[in-house]
């Protein structure tokens, strides 16, 4: 089965050829898709400078949004397993293995690695609480029972996103994309990963906006399409 690796980018030129050499790294047989989402810091430049046959390069032609973007790699996605990766260090390619092992073998059709469950570090309490919290209203509205809403290593069989109608342009891809799953009936398997996080000053770009944003893209799509 191949995999498809939807990574967001923007402005990340100080991590972008370290997390792509680690994603190639990964011995399975997979596409990457990087979608830059207009960067002004030269990440854009190393991407065009990116010379591999299993790399597509898209290039927005403005500042468009984390879930945006998204939406414009699973247009290009041609793989039975879909994974998002962001284009910072804080998830390791490594744990694909375990990830997409459950999928392989049709034990599950949605996969989330649980920061939660494998013990790792938050950066800022904020976040901490701000994960637990999400997670904590996930499972009130839709009856999940998931530790890590937030988490960004979200695993899916190609033929279940792509059949959401997904809206989302920045980060609420996140809470859209998990309620949509489970008011489809589909269970989320969570298993352990690794995770080192970096600190505002070294580029995190989520802030408590986006969490509102998150909190009331749950409520909403509990009660609407």
């Amino acid at each position: 089965m191949k995999l498809s690796v939807i990574m967001p980018v923007y402005n990340e030129k100080d991590t972008i050829e370290k997390i792509i050499k680690k994603i190639e790294a990964v011995n399975l047989s997979k596409e990457i898709i990087i979608i830059d989402d207009y960067s002004s810091d030269g990440t854009r430049e190393i991407i065009e400078r990116i010379e591999n046959k299993n790399v597509i390069k898209i290039f927005q032609k403005e500042n468009k949004g984390k879930g945006s973007a998204i939406r414009a790699g699973l247009e290009r996605a041609s793989g039975d397993i879909i994974i998002i990766q962001d284009g910072d260090l804080e998830y390791s390619p490594e744990d694909y293995y375990k990830l997409v092992k459950p999928i392989m073998e049709g034990k599950a059709s949605v996969v989330y690695g649980s920061r939660v469950l494998g013990k790792g570090k938050f950066s800022y309490l904020r976040y901490a609480l701000g994960g637990k919290f999400l997670s904590f209203l996930t499972n009130i509205l839709y009856g999940s029972h998931i530790t890590d809403e937030p988490t960004c290593y979200k695993v899916f069989k190609a033929e279940v996103i792509k059949s959401i109608n997904l809206k989302c342009k920045r980060f609420e891809f996140c809470p859209e994309v998990t309620a949509k799953v489970l008011k489809k009936g589909y269970k989320i398997l969570e298993l352990p990963i690794s995770y080192y996080p970096r600190k505002i000053e070294e580029g995190k770009k989520i802030n408590y906006k986006d969490g509102l944003k998150a909190i009331w893209t749950l409520i909403k799509y509990r009660f609407f399409d």
